[in-house]
């Protein structure tokens, strides 16, 4: 198993019901194949009439008690809980559309959260984002560190 899956404390895993297959489908990845941790925050069953921001808002909270910690939450189309995440102080969520946006969102963003769509992402195409934002560091140099200190003062 590579190394950088010891890296993370938790991943946390979550969706609404636009997003519940493809979050069942990642469950059984991150177990099965890369061996990694993680917390399924729910749902437990598709429920048609649920709202993304009653598992964005708490999953994302979880994210924020540990800066090692990741999440990955879908929802239909990824953008309302990716823009729902986004509320909570620190987090950085990015939409997972390709393998590039995962790579680049990690490595110049230092995103900690990756939220995809359901409806448009095949169960392939997902868990190789899903591998790619996991494997990537953050690059750390002085300019990408510096926008982020930016980012962090306007959440003060």
């Amino acid at each position: 198993m590579p190394s950088y899956y010891l890296l993370f404390n938790m991943i946390y895993l979550t969706s609404d019901h636009g997003g519940y297959q493809l979050k069942k489908f990642l469950g059984g990845y991150l177990k099965n194949t890369l061996k990694t941790p993680f917390k399924d925050l729910g749902p437990q069953e598709r429920i048609a009439t649920d709202d993304f921001p009653d598992y964005a808002i708490p999953a994302a909270k979880k994210v924020m008690e540990n800066t090692n910690n990741r999440g990955i939450f879908i929802c239909w189309t990824g953008q309302g809980m990716c823009i729902t995440a986004n509320k909570i102080k620190g987090i950085r969520a990015i939409l997972g559309y390709s393998i590039d946006s995962a790579e680049w969102g990690r490595l110049h963003n230092n995103a900690n959260v990756l939220c995809l769509a359901g409806k448009v992402l095949s169960e392939d195409h997902a868990a190789v984002i899903v591998k790619k934002f996991l494997e990537t560091k953050f690059d750390g140099d002085e300019r990408l560190t510096r926008r982020d200190k930016k980012i962090a003062e306007l959440e003060k």
